[in-house]
C-alpha cells in the first residue's frame, strides 16, 4: 500500500474529437504547461517546419491528421498527467475505442463553428457506455461560431450529456474579448495573436464596477448570461462528475493558447485517480500491492532506424519494476524486460518504476496480442477490450518479388497493431486485408514502403462480411468446409473464416448448418 501517495497525484486521460477540433493543438499546449516541450508545432502549417509532438508518424505530419494514438506524459503542479492523444479520423475509431480502455476520464474537444460531429458522438457514446467522466472544451472562440447557449442544448441532445459551464466566453470571432471563469471566479482578457500567459482579474461578484474597466459594455451581458446560466445549470457536483452523470463545459482558442491554464488547472482538481479494472475473474483496484497491467496498443516502428515494436501497457494496480520477472498470462510465461520506457511522443525514456495510471512501453519481439494481461503470477484476464469486424477487404498482392519477404513481416507487423486484419485463402493462399475504413488502405500501403521498404498493390474483392464458425457437429462442419471451400480463410491466429459474399449468403449458410454457430468478433 505504499504507493498510495504516487497513485493520489496521477491523472490518465484520453483526448478525443471530430477530426479538425484542435485535439491535438490542445494537446500541444498541455504540454506546453508541463514543460514537456519548449515550443507548440503547428499540426497542418507548411510555412513552418514544426510539427505537433503527438502527430510523429511520417504520414501524419504530411496529411496534418492523427491516425495512431499518442502516449505522453508530464508533470505539473506535482501532479503526473497522462495524455492519450487519440485519432479523430473515423477510418481509426478502432485505436480510440481500445484507447479508452486505458483512460480514466476524457476531455471532448468541440469547433465552437460545427458544434457536434459524428464522430463525436460515436466516441462519446463509448464513453457514455462506460460512464468514463467527460470534460467538453469548446475550442476556436476567435473564430465566428455559434452562441454559446445554442451549443449547451446541442451538447445535451446530441451527446446526452447533462452539463455545467465552468467558465463562459465574453463575445465570439473578431468580437471575443476573454473568458469568465466561474470556478475560480475570475477574468482572463483575450489578447490575439500573444503566446504569452495573461494574468487573471479576480471578480467575486460580476456586480463589481471595475468590471466595465475591462469589458465595456460587454459587462453587463456577461452579468445577464451568467444569471441565465446559473439558473439554467446545476452547479458542479464532483461525484456527479465522477460517476459521468454531468460533464463541466470550459471555453477557450487551444490554438491562441487561451483557456488551456484554466481547464488544465481545474482538471487536475477534479479528475479521476488512477481506477481499478474488472477483470473476468474479479476485481482489481489500483492500491493492490501485486503488479497487473494489460496491453491496448501495439505500435511497429516507432524508431524505424532500430525497427523496434512497442507495447503499450496500462498499469493497473501495484508498481511494475524494471528486471522483473512478470507472468504473461496468454502464454503462461515468465518474462523481464530490461528498458520499460516512459513516452513523449516518440521521445523514449527508460524508466525504473511505473505506477498505476502510467502507460508503460515494452520492448516486443512478437510475444504480445492486444488484451494481453501481464501480472506478478496471478492468472487474471482483464475484460471490456473491443474487437472489430471489418468493413472493407483488398486483396494485398506483392509488388516487387525482390521484397518479399520485407512485405510479409510487414504485414504481420502492422496486423498485430489491431488497425487491420489479415486473411489467407485456404484453397488459394491469397492474402486479404480488412478494415473498418479506406484511409486505412492507404496508410498500410504508406508505411510497409516507408518503414518496411516493401511496395504491394490492392486487388478489389466484393465481400459482405467476414464470420469465424465453429461447432461441435463434425459431419456439418466436414459439408461446409467442402461446399464453401473457395470461401473459407484462415485468420492470422489460424481461425477458420467464412468470407460472406453478400447478406444473402451469409442468411443462406446460417439457416441451412443449424449447428454451426457463426461469429463477428474475433473474441470468442
Amino acid at each position: 500500500m505504499g504507493n498510495l501517495s504516487e497513485i493520489k497525484r496521477r491523472r490518465t486521460f484520453a483526448i478525443i474529437s471530430h477530426p479538425d477540433a484542435g485535439k491535438t493543438t490542445l494537446t500541444e499546449k498541455l504540454l506546453l504547461y508541463g514543460g514537456a516541450i519548449q515550443v507548440a508545432g503547428a499540426v497542418k502549417s507548411n510555412k513552418i517546419k514544426k510539427t505537433a509532438t503527438s502527430d510523429w508518424m511520417e504520414i501524419e505530419r504530411q496529411r496534418g491528421i492523427s491516425v495512431a494514438t499518442s502516449v505522453m506524459g508530464f508533470e505539473y503542479e506535482g501532479i503526473k498527467i497522462n495524455i492519450l492523444d487519440t485519432p479523430g479520423h473515423q477510418d481509426f475509431q478502432e485505436d480510440t475505442f481500445r484507447t479508452l480502455t486505458a483512460a480514466d476520464s476524457v476531455i471532448v474537444v468541440i469547433d465552437v463553428a460545427k458544434g457536434v460531429e459524428p464522430q463525436t458522438e460515436k466516441l462519446v457514446k463509448v464513453c457514455r457506455m462506460r460512464n468514463i467522466p467527460i470534460i467538453v472544451f469548446i475550442n476556436k472562440l476567435d473564430r465566428p461560431g455559434k452562441d454559446a447557449f445554442e451549443l449547451m442544448d446541442e451538447i445535451e441532445q446530441k451527446l446526452e450529456l447533462k452539463v455545467t459551464p465552468l467558465s463562459w466566453p465574453v463575445g465570439m470571432g473578431s468580437d471575443f474579448r476573454g473568458v469568465y471563469n466561474m470556478y475560480f471566479k475570475n477574468l482572463k482578457l483575450f489578447n490575439p495573436g500573444s503566446q504569452v500567459i495573461e494574468e487573471s482579474i479576480d471578480f467575486d461578484n460580476l456586480d463589481n464596477p471595475d468590471l466595465e474597466n475591462y469589458i465595456g459594455a460587454k459587462a453587463e451581458i456577461l452579468r445577464e448570461e451568467q444569471e441565465l446560466v446559473t439558473g439554467v445549470y446545476p452547479t458542479l457536483n464532483v461525484n456527479d462528475y465522477l460517476d459521468g452523470k454531468i460533464s463541466p463545459v470550459f471555453f477557450g482558442s487551444a490554438l491562441n493558447n487561451f483557456g488551456v491554464k484554466e481547464l488544465l488547472d481545474v482538471f487536475i482538481k477534479i479528475a479521476p485517480k488512477p481506477i481499478g479494472r474488472k477483470a473476468e475473474e474479479r476485481y482489481i483496484d489500483p492500491s493492490e500491492d501485486s503488479f497487473s497491467g494489460f496491453i491496448f496498443k501495439i505500435h511497429a516502428n516507432m524508431d524505424p532506424n532500430h525497427r523496434d515494436r512497442i507495447a503499450f501497457v496500462r498499469v493497473v494496480s501495484g508498481v511494475f519494476k524494471r528486471n522483473t520477472n512478470y507472468l504473461h498470462v496468454r502464454m503462461n510465461r515468465q518474462m523481464k524486460f530490461p528498458s520499460p520506457t516512459a513516452f513523449m511522443a516518440q521521445k523514449k525514456s527508460i524508466i525504473d518504476e511505473v505506477y498505476p495510471g502510467d502507460i508503460v512501453g515494452l520492448h516486443d519481439t512478437g510475444n504480445f496480442k492486444i488484451g494481453d494481461t501481464l501480472t506478478e503470477g496471478e492468472d487474471i484476464n482483464f475484460k471490456g477490450m473491443p474487437s472489430f469486424s471489418p468493413e472493407l477487404f483488398k486483396y494485398v498482392e506483392n509488388a516487387d518479388p525482390m521484397r518479399s519477404k520485407q512485405l510479409a513481416k510487414g504485414v504481420s507487423q502492422l496486423m498485430d497493431e489491431g488497425v487491420a486484419q489479415l486473411f489467407t485463402g485456404k484453397a488459394n493462399g491469397r492474402k486479404i486485408i480488412g478494415t473498418v475504413g479506406a484511409l486505412q488502405f492507404e496508410v498500410i500501403q504508406y508505411r510497409l514502403e516507408h518503414e518496411y521498404g516493401a511496395k504491394c498493390r490492392y486487388e478489389s474483392i466484393n465481400l459482405y462480411k467476414t464470420a469465424w464458425f465453429l461447432s461441435d457437429n463434425e459431419e456439418q462442419l466436414e459439408d461446409f468446409r467442402a461446399r464453401k471451400a473457395l470461401q473459407i480463410a484462415i485468420d492470422k491466429e489460424g481461425r477458420e473464416v467464412f468470407l460472406a459474399e453478400s447478406k444473402f449468403a451469409l442468411d443462406m449458410a446460417q439457416q441451412k448448418y443449424k449447428d454451426i454457430k457463426f461469429y463477428f468478433t474475433s473474441e470468442f
